[in-house]
């Protein structure tokens, strides 16, 4: 057997139509599109559709889908139950087991046609920020804010959460930001589902693998721990001082570098953007010059690039949204790209089974009787 890349870098582990990545050029595309052109003109409803049909949405078929979308934004009483009971468990724990509660009050958890697995795809999508918005509304103490069919799944979000509706900034800032993280190929949490999946598991076991996944610090999390360094140093020339610290003592800055790109993550070129718009927007600009400052200094003491955490975290930071549910948000543009990775699953379906590279000891070990080991 051939030896393989530590992490099987290097390795295709599976064919996909959904996501198209050239780390050397800096492209990443879903369905052919590029991501700075979905950045630029599509709402996240359209890259919800696009990513599940392949196709971009006519104007009805748009419609059916928003429509769709805002019918399944309740969730169950059980899960409300279940939420304001773990009021000071991790974010992450809770989505974990509230996402997979879901199936147990879903008719057609058992069904594992086409047109089933559809529908729970739609479900998931809508349930999954109901299920952040109302965990934090609890925790907190505060009334729940009702969904309002008339806005749009990032604007609602931001409503449902801080009970304050977004301007028309705040709102395309963050349906841009769940655009950007919407998929990434075959990434630890999307390759999770996808081996749920390939053993004919259901939909909401596959997608709790992938949060599973995502919870690990290595994954998703990372932007979280950029803006608690930011928070802490507090102005640009602090944060200069200590990321040339951090960097002598060879301990890793948070959002730079990546495992697939060698060039400019192109997700971070809008986030950038909207990071320096939503701080003079929100009052949060120094959060904007210190992020710039750190980016410049890594980039010529190391010459890495930031990634999608790096600027993810002020512009998260700047609409509002609280640290520890970084990550939780991260899993709800997600969820659209590992629905769709799962419904690809399904449709061509083949059970996941690599093989190891075997390090142990050979074969013909001699058994040695217990009173002489």
């Amino acid at each position: 057997m051939s030896t393989t890349g530590a992490g099987l870098e290097g390795v295709v582990a599976g064919e996909s139509e959904i996501c198209y990545i050239d780390g050397l050029e800096g492209i990443l595309s879903y369905r052919g599109y590029n991501i700075n052109v979905l950045a630029q003109n599509a709402t996240f409803e359209e890259v919800i559709y696009l990513l599940w049909t392949g196709r971009l949405p006519k104007q009805v078929e748009l419609d059916n889908l928003k429509t769709e979308l805002i019918s399944h934004r309740a969730i169950p009483a059980s899960v409300a139950a279940f939420l304001n009971g773990v009021s000071s468990s991790p974010p992450m724990d809770v989505l974990r087991t509230a996402v997979s509660m879901l199936s147990l009050d879903d008719p057609l958890a058992r069904d594992g046609s086409a047109a089933a697995n559809a529908v729970k795809a739609c479900k998931l999508m809508a349930q999954t920020p109901t299920i952040v918005t109302t965990y934090h509304r609890l925790r907190t103490g505060q009334t729940l804010i009702e969904s309002d069919p008339s806005l749009s799944l990032a604007a609602n979000f931001l409503y449902t959460l801080t009970g304050k509706r977004p301007d028309g900034l705040m709102e395309r800032a963050f349906d841009v930001a769940l655009t950007l993280h919407a998929d990434h190929e075959l990434n630890a949490s999307t390759f999770a589902a996808r081996v749920t999946a390939a053993t004919l598991s259901d939909i909401y076991s596959a997608v709790t693998s992938a949060i599973g996944a995502l919870k690990g610090p290595l994954h998703g999390g990372a932007n979280e721990d950029v803006i608690r360094m930011l928070l802490e140093v507090g102005d640009p020339e602090t944060a200069v001082e200590r990321v040339l610290d951090m960097l002598a003592r060879k301990v890793k800055i948070p959002g730079f570098g990546h495992r697939v790109y060698r060039t400019d993550d192109p997700r971070a070129t809008h986030l950038r953007m909207m990071s320096e718009e939503l701080g003079r927007r929100t009052g949060q600009e120094a959060l904007f010059l210190m992020s710039e400052r750190v980016e410049q200094t890594v980039h010529r003491e190391k010459q890495l690039n930031a990634n999608v955490d790096f600027y993810s975290a002020s512009t998260y930071y700047s609409l509002g949204i609280p640290i520890d549910l970084f990550t939780p948000v991260f899993a709800i543009s997600r969820m659209s790209g590992w629905t769709a990775h799962v419904l690809e699953q399904y449709s061509n379906n083949r059970l996941i089974r690599p093989r190891a590279e075997y390090t142990g000891n050979a074969d013909g070990m001699p058994w040695i009787p217990i009173h002489a080991r």
